[in-house]
């Protein structure tokens, strides 16, 4: 017997899309703090800091063969590394901060290095921007974004400051770089208010 389903009209997705859709652009990382020792301009931070990810869920799959079938069964969960694009300024600010931080786990001369690991971890935000001052806002009044999803990656370090490249072709743009983190955890936050 041959089934239908119901055509969808464009009002009625319309209806659906909560707040007019999360926006990537609108966000913001939070990394308070750098291990001890390591001048951090936070407030700097939250500017300059031009991309990052939400984080991905990854489950593998271990695969069992039986009589010449696969079966499949959920594997552990690991997280994947979690990347951040940096402006750079005149200053090198957060560039210095993050070749100081990467050196304390890891000297170039002889290798040797913070051996505890609350001595190099610390932890980070990332927070969903809305377009409006609380969630679903039916306008973008006020001076504040709500805070749609707040994700905090728990003990992370660097593992890879990347380059820059300097060249004479390269005009009418501005210095960037990207770090690598490796992240022990992270947990989730939903909806809450405006972002402080």
């Amino acid at each position: 017997m041959a089934t239908t389903r119901e055509n969808k009209t464009i009002s009625q997705f319309k209806s659906q899309l909560i707040g007019g859709g999360a926006r990537p652009n609108l966000f913001e990382v939070e990394l308070t703090t750098l291990p001890a020792g390591i001048a951090w301009p936070a407030d700097n931070f939250r500017y300059m800091c031009k991309a990052a990810q939400l984080p991905a869920s990854v489950i593998a799959n271990i695969d069992i063969p039986f009589r010449g079938r696969i079966f499949k069964v959920a594997g552990d969960r690991t997280i994947e590394p979690w990347s951040i694009t940096i402006i750079n300024d005149e200053d090198f600010r957060i560039r210095k901060a993050m070749e100081e931080w990467v050196d304390l786990i890891a000297k170039l001369e002889n290798n040797l290095g913070a051996t505890d690991p609350s001595a190099y971890m610390v932890n980070a935000k990332v927070f969903q921007l809305g377009r409006g001052s609380t969630p679903s806002s039916k306008n973008n009044a006020g001076d504040r974004n709500a805070v749609l999803r707040e994700y905090e990656f728990i003990d992370i370090f660097p593992t890879n400051v990347s380059s820059i490249d300097l060249s004479y072709d390269s005009s009418d743009t501005i210095e960037e770089f990207v770090v690598d983190f490796q992240v022990q955890s992270f947990a989730f936050v939903d909806a809450g208010g405006p972002n402080g």
